[in-house]
C-alpha cells in the first residue's frame, strides 16, 4: 500500500501539477482514511464499499468536523480512487457517489473604494520597507494577484512599459495580469530607490524583498497588511486575498465583463468567478435607477420637484 501511496503522491505533483498545499493537505487526509480503515481492517484498495464510506463520513460527523474540512477530505478520497481507476488496480470507485455536505455560500469580504484608499495610503514612502509594502498594496488590488504569486515575483517577469505582469499561477498555469498607473509608479520607485537598499550587495533575481535581501514570505506580507489595515482604521480583519475579492469586486461593479475578470483572476471555471457576482448596495441602486423605465420614471418626477 506504500508504495500505491507514493506513486498516487508523484503523479499529483508530476502529471496533475498540483501546488505543495494541495499535495499537503490531500495526502494527509488520505493518511486520517487509511488509519481509520486500518482500526476496522479493511483494505483500501479492495474492501471499501459505499458503506463503508457512510461510516467515515459518519465518523467525520463525530468528530465534530466542519463542513469544509469534511468536503476536502472527501474529495481527496475521491482523488485517490479515481487514480486507481485510472491505474486499473479496481474496477470501481467506492467514493464516486459519496455526496459531501452542502456548503454554507458566503459572499467573499470586500473593501470599498474609500477603505482602499486608506490602506494604500498608510505605508511610509520614506523608507525602503514602506516603498517596497506601498507596492505590494498597489499590486495586489490593482492585479488581482493571490499572495503567492506575489512573494514569488522575480524581476523577468514584470513590465513596467507595457505594466504587464507575467505570472504562473495553481498547476502551473501561465497568465498576464495588468496593473494601472499608481501601481507601476510604485513599483518604478520600488525597483529605483527602495529595492537596492534592500538587496545591500545580495545580488538575485528577487523581486519583493526583506531586510535581509532575501525573498520577502506569505507571512510577512499578512502580518504588514494587518497592521496598515488598523492604521487605516478599518475594523475589518483585512487578509491579502481580501484584496484580491477587493479587485474581482471592483471591476464587476465597473462594468466589467465576467469572463474578463475570469480570465485576470486565473480561475480554470466560471464558476469560481461568479462568487463575485454580488454588487454593492450602491451599485445596485444604481444599476436599478438606470435600467429600470419605471425606476426612471419616478427618478425624473423627484428631479422636476
Amino acid at each position: 500500500m506504500q508504495e500505491v501511496f507514493n506513486r498516487y503522491k508523484n503523479y499529483l505533483e508530476a502529471e496533475k501539477n498540483a501546488s505543495p498545499y494541495t499535495v499537503r493537505n490531500y495526502t494527509t487526509d488520505l493518511l486520517d482514511f487509511f488509519q481509520f480503515l486500518g482500526t476496522k481492517k479493511i483494505s483500501p484498495l479492495n474492501e471499501v464499499n459505499r458503506y463503508v464510506m457512510r461510516d467515515y463520513l459518519a465518523h467525520l460527523i463525530g468528530l465534530g468536523l466542519v463542513k469544509t474540512s469534511i468536503a476536502r477530505k472527501l474529495s481527496a478520497i475521491r482523488s485517490f480512487y479515481r487514480y486507481l481507476l485510472r491505474e486499473e488496480m479496481i474496477s470501481t470507485s467506492p467514493a464516486a457517489n459519496t455526496s459531501s455536505p452542502k456548503l454554507d455560500k458566503h459572499l467573499p469580504s470586500f473593501l470599498t473604494i474609500e477603505e482602499m484608499e486608506r490602506l494604500l495610503k498608510t505605508p511610509d514612502l520614506s523608507t525602503p520597507q514602506g516603498q517596497r509594502d506601498r507596492t505590494l498594496l498597489e499590486l495586489l488590488y490593482a492585479s488581482g494577484l493571490r499572495v503567492s504569486e506575489l512573494v514569488s515575483l522575480d524581476l523577468g517577469q514584470v513590465d513596467l512599459d507595457t505594466r504587464e505582469i507575467r505570472v504562473w499561477g495553481k498547476g502551473a498555469k501561465e497568465r498576464i495580469v495588468l496593473m494601472g498607473k499608481p501601481a507601476a509608479e510604485a513599483l518604478s520607485a520600488y525597483l529605483s530607490q527602495g529595492r537596492p537598499k534592500l538587496s545591500g550587495e545580495k545580488k538575485n533575481r528577487v523581486l519583493f524583498l526583506n531586510r535581509y535581501g532575501e525573498r520577502l514570505t506569505k507571512r510577512t506580507v499578512q502580518k504588514n497588511l494587518e497592521n496598515y489595515a488598523s492604521l487605516a482604521g478599518i475594523a475589518k480583519k483585512v487578509h491579502p486575498h481580501m484584496l484580491r475579492h477587493t479587485f474581482a469586486t471592483h471591476l464587476l461593479d465597473g462594468g466589467a465583463d465576467l469572463r474578463v475578470v475570469q480570465e485576470l483572476l486565473g480561475h480554470t471555471n466560471l464558476s469560481s468567478t461568479q462568487i463575485y457576482t454580488h454588487v454593492t448596495k450602491s451599485q445596485a441602486r444604481k444599476i436599478y435607477l438606470s435600467a429600470h423605465p419605471m425606476a426612471q420614471e419616478e427618478d425624473n418626477k423627484l428631479e422636476d420637484k
